[in-house]
């Protein structure tokens, strides 16, 4: 796994979402296919967990819409990353920000992207 997606992993799991962001993106730009619309996904789920954290709500739910429907189009695992175990903490996201009750339930803990394996650059 590329240094730049190991850094991007870490940094979003560190809430620096918007370093994340600049980390996958370095690694997108020279990508192609499958592996450029999955690095994309995940670009704007880091993209939207910044604007949550900064108050931006429309600009959240546009990312993160965006980015869980790429990153479904993969299987449980891509490139070493638990996309199962991801999309299914972006869908308690999804679920509690769309949530009509009030008062709203209490946020879900915030999403961590997991290896299914040690990274091999690490």
């Amino acid at each position: 796994m590329e240094r730049g997606i190991i850094d991007g992993i870490r940094l979003f799991n560190a809430g620096h979402y918007f370093e994340a962001h600049e980390a996958l993106e370095a690694v997108w730009l020279k990508a192609t296919g499958d592996r450029k619309r999955f690095l994309h996904g995940l670009i704007q789920v880091a993209a939207a967990f910044h604007h949550h954290a900064r108050g931006n709500r429309a600009g959240y739910l546009s990312l993160i819409e965006k980015g869980s429907e790429k990153l479904e189009s993969f299987g449980a695992e891509f490139e070493g990353i638990d996309l199962a175990a991801l999309r299914r903490q972006l869908q308690s996201w999804r679920d509690h920000l769309n949530a009509s009750s009030l008062p709203a339930p209490p946020a879900p803990p915030l999403p961590q992207i997991k290896f299914t394996g040690k990274p091999e650059n690490d």
